[in-house]
């Protein structure tokens, strides 16, 4: 059986700016999976894989959404809408057509049979609107990773020692990772590509900060 609360108490408080100290963000990981369930270790893994572009996708939303955990469902529906808006504000700054490469998981004949569609309720879009319109790249992307920080909390707000705690973290951690792995001036550079961080990447398409 999973001793959810010693995993937790291994755990250092994690915050945006962390900094590893005597033992690394890798090895933190390692520890909460070897301490898991080859159950719970999947779980974990499917949040590695929405962190990893080359693996995001329908197919991945679908199971996400329908898994048996609230906080899976929960987190990538969220992500889902970040990621669908962030489509939407870039095709409305190229002129493009508002829909296109925005990832539905609805019948696509749907529509066309007269079915409504029901637009899952997304109550940051306003905050994350006046994210995206912010002229500084970096801080643009800062200020997602810093929403995304705040859903996790409001997801596990009254979740203390169980296993949706140690998922809230891992999501943490990997958000850690991806600022770890950067200084200011490779950061730049990346986010200028700010259209391979969705799922429709835009080829060939200059991109230029205002």
């Amino acid at each position: 059986m999973n001793n959810y609360i010693y995993i937790i108490a291994g755990l250092p408080d994690f915050t945006p700016d962390w900094r590893q100290g005597d033992k690394s963000l890798e090895e933190y990981l390692c520890q909460v999976k070897e301490l898991l369930s080859a159950k719970d270790q999947e779980t974990v893994r499917l949040i590695e894989d929405g962190f990893d572009k080359e693996k995001i996708g329908q197919e991945f939303y679908k199971e996400a959404l329908g898994h048996g955990n609230a906080f899976i469902r929960d987190f990538f529906q969220f992500d889902l809408n970040v990621r669908n808006a962030k489509v939407r504000y870039l095709n409305q700054a190229l002129g493009r057509d508002p829909l296109k490469d925005v990832l539905s998981l609805t019948d696509p004949d749907a529509d066309e049979m007269g079915i409504e569609i029901e637009e899952p309720e997304f109550k940051e879009a306003a905050r994350l609107q006046a994210i995206l319109e912010g002229s500084d790249i970096l801080a643009r992307e800062r200020g997602i990773d810093d929403l995304y920080w705040d859903k996790i909390d409001e997801l596990t707000l009254f979740d203390y020692l169980n296993f949706d705690r140690i998922l809230g973290v891992v999501v943490k951690m990997m958000i850690i990772r991806r600022w770890l792995q950067l200084d200011e001036q490779t950061g730049r550079e990346m986010f200028k590509r700010l259209v391979d961080e969705i799922r429709g990447t835009f080829k060939g398409v200059e991109y230029n900060e205002k």
